[in-house]
């Protein structure tokens, strides 16, 4: 089997280049309109438009055998998926999954790629049982299990969605981590 993708990613990016260029076109209206636009401040409103679509750019996520990596405007991080030591998913906000694998390298990534891509889920949920089978995954199998029913459950409604039964059942979002009781 060959790499899997992020299918969502293209449009994020799109998105992410049309806020970039609107801002740059505000600014620059702006400016022009009040006659005060010159080459310097044409430069200053690029580079804030580079800077914002440095922010808003979503990482792009792929997975093979044997790794999971994601690759951001800056850098490149990537596991082995066949050697994971931990797993670690939560958040507040933004609901986060980290990956590390036994050579230490670390890798962050939004639980809404996974949902949205049951190929990259199906790859690392693979890989997570592999690791669990063979004893190196020893920090996290509990978050392993608790993703897996969460995103299981977004899938099932995804599936239900489609079939048009959705109605039928009664669904609040996204995954969530269970608290702990301490």
């Amino acid at each position: 089997m060959g790499p899997v993708a992020d299918t969502g990613w293209p449009a994020r990016a799109r998105g992410a280049a049309c806020c970039a260029a609107l801002l740059f076109a505000v600014l620059t209206s702006l400016d022009a309109a009040t006659l005060g636009l010159t080459g310097p401040r044409t430069l200053l409103w690029a580079a804030l438009a580079v800077v914002l679509l440095a922010i808003l750019l979503p990482p792009r996520v792929t997975a093979g055998d044997g790794w999971l990596a994601s690759r951001g405007l800056l850098r490149r991080r990537r596991v082995l998926t066949d050697q994971l030591v931990a797993v670690h998913w939560g958040g507040a906000f933004a609901q986060r999954l980290v990956l590390r694998d036994a050579a230490g390298n670390r890798l962050e990534l939004d639980l809404q790629v996974l949902a949205t891509n049951p190929a990259l889920w199906h790859r690392l949920d693979t890989a997570l049982r592999h690791s669990r089978t063979h004893g190196t995954l020893r920090i996290g199998s509990t978050d392993q299990e608790q993703l897996t029913r969460a995103l299981d459950a977004v899938t099932a409604h995804a599936v239900l969605r489609v079939s048009g039964l959705a109605g039928l059942t009664e669904f609040r979002g996204g995954p969530r981590p269970r608290r702990r009781r301490g």
